[in-house]
């Protein structure tokens, strides 16, 4: 089953289970270049969910947002950080393309706007209640939420990090002590031969 979603360039089809919407939809279509979605790194899904729900957050705070329309937002931000989802996150990682359509930022709005509508008792699409733009993304912009998503995953995996590297540096401990070094003269002053061995 399909269904119809329209954005300012225009009608596109999309499958009906999808949480997505026209703008992710012409990503699949247009920008195929690395083969590697953007679901294949969920510190960085996680990350950018979090970011959308501190600004729902503080929009509904400062009066911009709908309480009703951001409380959606935030459950279905909840929902991502928490791992669900991630199949509807299907914009390549890299891409060719520098137009909203390209960006993993869209693809969020997208997700958890339909979501929130679902979570509201809509049908997905039905963007003239909960917007991915006017409200999901209600003043964000792709250049301070992609960079800011980055930043939050990479501290993230710095946790897993560490421990890799811990584990790293008590492996070469331990083969070190199991190797030795000596020193060995040759006849000439000064022209010494080390000699390892174990390594």
């Amino acid at each position: 089953m399909m269904r119809q979603d329209k954005d300012s360039l225009g009608v596109v089809d999309i499958p009906d289970h999808a949480l997505w919407g026209a703008q992710t939809q012409r990503a699949i279509e247009n920008f195929r270049a690395s083969g590697i979605p953007i679901s294949h790194f969920p510190s960085l899904l996680r990350a950018l969910a979090q970011v959308k729900r501190a600004a729902a957050a503080v929009n509904a705070s400062q009066g911009r947002l709908d309480q009703a329309l951001a409380s959606a937002i935030m459950q279905a931000a909840d929902e991502v950080i928490k791992g669900a989802h991630g199949t509807h996150f299907p914009v390549g990682v890299l891409q060719g393309g520098a137009g909203t359509s390209s960006n993993m930022n869209m693809n969020m709005n997208e997700v958890l706007a339909n979501r929130a509508l679902a979570i509201l008792g809509h049908p997905h699409g039905a963007h003239h209640i909960l917007h991915p733009n006017n409200h999901v993304n209600l003043c964000q912009s792709t250049n301070d939420v992609y960079p800011t998503a980055i930043r939050l995953a990479l501290m993230a995996e710095t946790i897993g990090l560490q421990a890799a590297l811990a584990g790293l540096a008590e492996a070469f401990a331990t083969k070190g002590a199991a190797c030795y070094r000596k020193t060995a003269t040759c006849h000439a002053p000064f022209d010494l031969l080390r000699i390892s061995h174990g390594l």
